[in-house]
């Protein structure tokens, strides 16, 4: 089993990715959301507290894959990752890859197979794109 920590500005869209990969999980991974800042007021913002605690809260999976949708999610997931202890943090992985096809990609790709290579590179692929001539 794997988990996925979402980390975006948004807690709707951290939310809103967190629902529709759930739709295609199939038991095989844990989804967290962590988005905006500490508060409940829906500022826009990260906040390493708030990834770190969502984190923590699966600590029992035996690879959490972060994905972040740009700039200072990506320092805060960073710091985070940092205060966590040593056992957990060896569980953690910051995936470079767009955060809905990334997290989609590896909620699916999860479903079919256990190899956190494999969930990684799928996940990885999601950046290529195709290019319309016409």
């Amino acid at each position: 089993m794997i988990g996925i920590v979402i980390v975006s500005h948004s807690q709707k869209v951290a939310d809103g990715i967190k629902e529709i990969a759930e739709e295609m999980n199939h038991g095989k991974v844990e989804i967290k959301a962590a988005g905006g800042v500490d508060e409940d007021d829906g500022r826009i913002g990260t906040s390493a507290f708030k990834i770190k605690e969502e984190i923590e809260g699966i600590h029992y999976i035996e690879n959490i894959l972060l994905f972040v949708d740009m700039g200072s999610a990506a320092m805060n997931a960073e710091m985070a990752v940092e205060m966590l202890d040593e056992e957990l943090k060896q569980k953690v992985w910051l995936v470079d890859a767009p955060l809905v096809e990334g997290v989609i990609a590896a909620t699916i790709q999860a479903s079919i197979t256990d190899s956190i290579e494999d969930i990684l590179a799928t996940a990885m692929e999601s950046r290529d794109f195709q290019k319309f001539n016409g």
